[in-house]
C-alpha cells in the first residue's frame, strides 16, 4: 500500500464495492473525490457522512485535472463518458477496479475466490476465520460482512482476500474482472450460466473459467467443488506445476433445526445452513488449509459464523414460520436457496417469490435455463416489472412467457408489487415459510410489512 497521499477520482463512485474503495482509500489519508449520475442507498449515506458525498449529480469535467495521481473507472460509466474522455485527453493513469486492486497488491499473496454462485460466502467465511485468529490480510467481497467496516481492505498486509467476479473489468475492458488479479491460489465453486448481455453462449461463459484455472501460475494452486461436472472437468485438467484439490459437501447431520459439520468424534453446530453453505464450507475449509489455517482451527472458528448480508436473512420468525430473504436470482442460485429452506424445515410448507430483476433472468430466450429451479417450494411465486424489462432495451415478456419458462404447475406470476403483497397477506401461514429472493428490491416492496405475516 502506498504510503505518499494521492488524489484519486471515481467516475461512478456509487457502485457497491467502488464506493467501498473510495471509503478506504479517505481513510488512510488520500484526496478521494467522485461523480454519478445517481447514487442509491447506502451508497449514499455511507459516502455523504464522509464528506465524499458529489455536490451534485452528474459528469462534471472540471473534476479531471492534471494533479490527479489516479482515475478509477466503474462499470456503470460509459466509454464516452465525459470525464473518462478528459481524463485520457489529459494522458492520466486510468484504471478499472480489479486494475487498481492489483496494482496495490502487487507484493501480496493473491487469493481468488470465483463462481457462478457462492463466491460471496466462500470470501466472507475465510475472512470470518482470519480475522478470528487475528491473521493480517486485506479483502475485497462483495457484500457486507459482520465484524468488517467495509468491503474493501488496502494495507500493508502480506496477503489479500478477493472474491472474483466473472462480469467485465470496465467499459474500456472488457476481460472478466478475476483475470486482472493474477491469482497465486484460485478457487471455482461452480459454473452455471449468467451474464448473456456479455456471454451470449453457455459455452463462452464456461471458457472464461477455464482462462481462469489456466492462469494459475506454477507453484500455485486450484482449488474446486468436484461435485459440479462442469467445474470438475475445468480443476481437474493438468497443469503442470499446479496443485489441484477438489472439495465436496461437508459430511453433516440436521437436528432440531440446527445443521452440525461431522468432524472426528465432535458435531460442530452452525448457525447458517443449506447444502450449497456447506459446499462452501468446504471450499473455505481448502484455502485455509493452503494459507496457514488448521483444521482444528477453522472449525473453531467457523461455528461462529453468521453469514454474509443479505444471504438466507431471516426476517421474521416464530415457532411454526419464518420469512427469509436471500440474494438469489440466477437459475442456480435460486434451487440450491429453496432446496436449503426445505431441507432445513422438512415440517413446513415454503413458499419460494423470485424476482425477476437482471438482465439475464428478463431475456426471453433466457428464461427457460429457469425450469425446475423452484421445484422445492409448494408454492412457487415470480415477481416482474414490465418497465425494467423497457428500462433495460429488452424484448417485452408475459405472464404466459414465464409460466411455459418455468414449467411448475403451480406458479403464480405477478407484475404489480401492491397484488403481489396483497396475495401474501391473504395467506395462511400457519407450518408455513416464506421466501423472498432478489438482488434487487421487489420495487421496494415494505418488507417490514412482510413480518405481520406470521405475527
Amino acid at each position: 500500500m502506498k504510503s505518499k497521499p494521492e488524489q484519486i477520482h471515481f467516475i461512478a463512485i456509487g457502485g457497491s464495492v467502488m464506493h467501498n474503495l473510495a471509503l478506504e482509500l479517505s481513510g488512510k489519508g488520500h484526496t478521494v473525490t467522485g461523480s454519478d449520475d445517481e447514487i442509491f442507498e447506502p451508497s449514499r449515506s455511507r459516502l455523504e457522512a464522509r464528506g465524499l458525498l458529489p455536490a451534485t449529480e452528474g459528469w462534471d469535467t472540471d473534476r479531471i485535472h492534471k494533479d490527479l495521481d489516479a482515475v478509477i473507472i466503474g462499470m456503470h460509466a460509459r466509454k464516452d463518458n465525459p470525464e473518462l474522455k478528459r481524463a485520457q485527453e489529459l494522458g492520466l493513469a486510468i484504471y478499472s477496479f480489479p486494475e487498481f486492486i492489483y496494482e496495490r497488491s502487487l507484493d501480496k499473496q493473491r487469493v481468488v475466490i470465483a463462481g457462478s454462485h457462492g463466491k460471496t460466502t466462500i470470501t466472507a467465511m475465510i475472512m470470518h476465520v482470519l480475522n478470528y485468529f487475528d491473521r493480517q490480510f486485506d479483502y475485497v467481497v462483495g457484500a457486507s460482512i459482520r465484524g468488517f467496516e467495509t468491503m474493501v481492505k488496502l494495507s500493508d498486509a502480506p496477503m489479500i482476500i478477493i472474491e472474483g467476479d466473472e462480469y467485465l473489468s470496465s467499459p474500456l475492458d472488457p476481460t472478466p474482472k478475476f483475470l486482472r488479479y493474477n491469482h497465486h491460489l484460485g478457487l471455482i465453486s461452480g459454473v452455471a450460466w449468467d451474464h448473456v448481455n456479455v456471454f451470449p453462449s453457455e459455452d463462452e461463459y464456461v471458457k472464461q473459467f477455464e482462462i481462469f484455472a489456466d492462469a494459475t501460475p506454477k507453484a500455485g494452486c486450484l482449488v474446486y467443488y468436484e461435485e459440479d461436472a462442469m467445474t470438475s472437468v475445468i480443476g481437474g485438467k493438468e497443469r503442470a506445476d499446479v496443485v489441484a484439490t477438489g472439495y465436496k459437501t461437508h459430511p453433516h447431520i440436521i437436528e432440531h433445526g440446527v445443521t452440525y459439520l461431522l468432524h472426528g468424534e465432535h458435531n460442530v453446530p452452525l448457525k447458517i445452513f443449506g447444502k450449497h453453505n456447506l459446499q462452501n464450507i468446504s471450499g473455505a475449509l481448502e484455502v485455509l488449509t493452503k494459507i496457514g489455517i488448521s483444521e482444528d482451527q477453522f472449525y473453531r472458528a467457523i461455528s461462529s459464523f453468521e453469514g454474509a448480508s443479505k444471504r438466507l436473512e431471516l426476517i421474521a420468525e416464530k415457532y411454526d414460520a419464518a420469512v427469509y430473504k436471500d440474494y438469489a436470482h440466477s437459475p442456480s442460485k435460486v434451487q440450491a436457496t429453496t432446496l436449503a429452506l426445505r431441507e432445513q424445515y422438512p415440517e413446513r410448507d415454503l413458499v419460494a417469490c423470485l424476482e425477476l430483476h437482471t438482465f439475464s433472468s428478463l431475456t426471453k430466450d433466457f428464461l427457460s435455463e429457469y425450469k425446475g429451479a423452484m421445484k422445492f417450494s409448494y408454492k412457487p411465486i415470480v415477481y416482474f416489472n414490465p418497465d425494467t424489462v423497457q428500462r433495460k432495451g429488452l424484448a417485452p415478456i408475459s405472464a404466459d412467457d414465464i409460466a411455459t419458462a418455468f414449467d411448475e404447475r403451480s406458479l403464480t406470476v405477478f407484475n404489480q408489487k401492491e397484488k403481489l403483497m396483497e396475495y401474501l397477506k391473504g395467506q395462511d401461514w400457519k407450518d408455513k415459510n416464506l421466501l423472498m429472493m432478489t438482488s434487487g428490491t421487489f420495487d421496494h416492496l415494505p418488507f417490514e410489512e412482510l413480518k405481520s405475516l406470521i405475527n
